[in-house]
């Protein structure tokens, strides 16, 4: 069978997990720890996918010093507690096992450092569905999602993989932003943590899991 697809990156926060919790949960000690009011969870919740740095300088106002040390609290952090306060979305297990019993090579392409988004995959027991993990530098010089797609497509070439027919399969504008970015089509997904006019530019929109299946298979 010819698939629409010679490959799909999947996003992670919002997309394969709810890691809502622990990431409100790290970052509410952070704004503590720098002796800031926390905001309340609404807004927190605007961190939720894009790469930290940008929402340090942009939603917390912090310089680049600032960042800096806000990042190396929210990293210490998020690793001890926050990795592990995060759920599956139900049918995202079915959809990881489902592609790669079709014979599609997949990547993580997400913002998240790839150290707590291999740890979070693994306790979940769906590392072994993904061919490539790609996710954020450690030192946070590659978050930016245009960059983390670039990166995953030459990692899949790297491992012999068909790029031709590439889809992303994400919940937020700026998944949709950096595929667009690497000519890459994005499938949103609705139960990730993106409004609907977030999904202007995206090829198609999957309401549930079965939903993509049928989209990507």
């Amino acid at each position: 069978m010819t698939h629409p697809y010679s490959c799909i990156l999947f996003d992670l926060d919002g997309t394969i997990v709810d890691s809502a919790p622990g990431i409100i949960g790290s970052l509410a000690f952070v704004y503590t720890e720098l002796g800031l009011a926390v905001p309340a969870n609404d807004e927190l919740m605007k961190w939720v996918g894009p790469p930290i740095m940008d929402s340090f300088r942009d939603l917390a106002h912090l310089d680049a010093e600032e960042s800096a040390r806000a990042l190396a609290i929210y990293r210490e952090h998020y690793i001890v507690n926050g990795v592990h306060d995060a759920t599956i979305f139900p049918g995202m297990p079915e959809v990881l096992r489902r592609v790669k019993d079709a014979g599609i090579p997949t990547s993580l392409a997400t913002s998240k450092p790839e150290v707590p988004a291999t740890e979070i995959l693994r306790s979940a027991g769906l590392l072994p569905y993904l061919t490539i993990i790609t996710g954020a530098s450690a030192d946070e010089v590659r978050s930016a999602k245009k960059d983390v797609v670039a990166e995953a497509l030459i990692r899949l070439r790297a491992h012999g993989v068909d790029t031709s027919r590439p889809v992303l399969i994400g919940d937020r504008v700026h998944d949709v932003e950096g595929a667009t970015a690497n000519g890459v089509p994005t499938i949103m997904v609705g139960w990730g943590y993106g409004s609907e006019a977030e999904r202007v530019g995206s090829l198609a929109f999957a309401a549930t899991a079965d939903k993509l299946l049928a989209l990507i298979l």
